[in-house]
């Protein structure tokens, strides 16, 4: 017996409910099946960069939001930092980069 290949997690599931989307209206949106929204979600089949980017402009993110950010996490630092002010986003970094020189 074949063993199923496992790909890289993603939040593409955490993006899709967060939107209140089914898979079947992503699969819509973005013009691909609803088998293989599932699959890409399970972690089951590789996903294109065309792909990825389709599914990030379906679901109101970036590419890169797919991959490494889980969008209904309170404490996750994206989450944080996309309420922050421009003054207060320096300032988290001037803190960042202080505690990165003593470690």
């Amino acid at each position: 017996m074949k063993k199923r290949r496992t790909y890289r997690r993603t939040f593409i599931r955490n993006w899709r409910e967060y939107r209140n989307l089914t898979q079947e209206r992503l699969a819509d949106r973005i013009g691909r099946s609803v088998g293989l929204i599932s699959l890409i979600e399970a972690g089951k089949s590789p996903y294109t960069q065309e792909t990825l980017e389709a599914l990030a402009g379906a679901l109101g993110c970036e590419p890169v939001d797919l991959l490494i950010r889980n969008p209904p996490d309170p404490e996750g630092i994206w989450t944080i930092w996309d309420t922050l002010e421009t003054p207060e986003k320096r300032q988290a970094v001037e803190v960042i980069k202080a505690i990165r020189k003593r470690a």
